[in-house]
């Protein structure tokens, strides 16, 4: 575990950026590799700067309003201080996939086919940025209270909540269970579905092993049945899911009804 890689003069190269950056271009080279032959290859590169500000914006938001707001309200100026670290996965995802409608409207092409194709990329980017929060020391578990766990180092923050107690290994698991699923989708893709069910499956996949591992952390508040924003994001995000999935299925058999008459 290592927060600063490096040191050149007084520039500091951290960690997090460093494996944040290796696991976009990662996701990208994945993403052209899955949509090539296809007509949506050329858009893969150009769909980057509208999904990158999408996400960095909406994770933003996430973080400073979901998860650190009693701060964040105390200290209004800093909200925009997002060098200073402080983004929520889910808000990336979020505003990434409200910029990746924004696109393909603008370009006149299907959005569920796209996302179904990046779908297998996208997790895996967030499997090996999981380990960046490794590395950061954040995202961090609670106190498992045994002699089984992660014992961060001093300066990280997860050291200044809890020193040297054995905490869950949340984020660690977290990329593991990402890793299963880009399997399963990557398993799945070539069978016969209606367009956008790949895309969905990965929704309600990630959400429900987020929002069980969401037990184990011990960085977040809880609000409602003891639920951190973690947690109601996912359910959230499975429930209109499961609905988007039957209005997909019910219109593709209203189709092929109509093509067989």
């Amino acid at each position: 575990m290592r927060v600063v890689l490096f040191t050149i003069g007084d520039f500091h190269v951290h960690s997090y950026g460093v494996v944040v950056a290796l696991a976009v271009l990662l996701a990208l080279g994945v993403a052209s590799h899955l949509a090539a032959g296809t007509p949506y290859r050329e858009h893969i590169t150009n769909i980057v700067p509208y999904m990158f500000v999408g996400a960095i914006l909406s994770a933003r938001i996430w973080h400073v309003f979901f998860f650190q707001w009693d701060y964040y309200s105390k200290h209004l100026s800093e909200i925009v201080y997002i060098w200073n670290g402080g983004i929520a996965i889910q808000g990336a995802l979020i505003g990434g996939f409200i910029a990746m409608i924004i696109y393909t409207k603008k370009h006149r092409l299907s959005f569920w086919k796209l996302a179904d194709m990046l779908a297998p990329a996208i997790v895996l980017g967030q499997s090996v940025g999981r380990i960046a929060c490794f590395l950061n020391g954040d995202a961090y578990g609670s106190p498992t209270g045994s002699g089984f766990g992660i014992v961060y180092p001093e300066g990280s923050m997860a050291y200044d909540v809890y020193g040297s107690q054995p905490l869950w290994p949340a984020e660690i698991w977290e990329g593991q269970w990402d890793l299963i699923v880009f399997v399963l989708l990557l398993l799945s893709k070539n069978r016969k579905w209606a367009a956008g069910i790949l895309f969905l499956a990965y929704n309600i996949l990630y959400s429900f092993g987020r929002f069980n591992l969401e037990w184990l952390r011990g960085d977040s508040p809880r609000y409602a049945f003891h639920w951190t924003a973690g947690q109601w994001t996912s359910f959230s995000v499975i429930a209109v899911s499961l609905c988007l999935i039957v209005f997909l299925v019910m219109r593709d058999r209203k189709k092929t009804r109509i093509l067989v008459q």
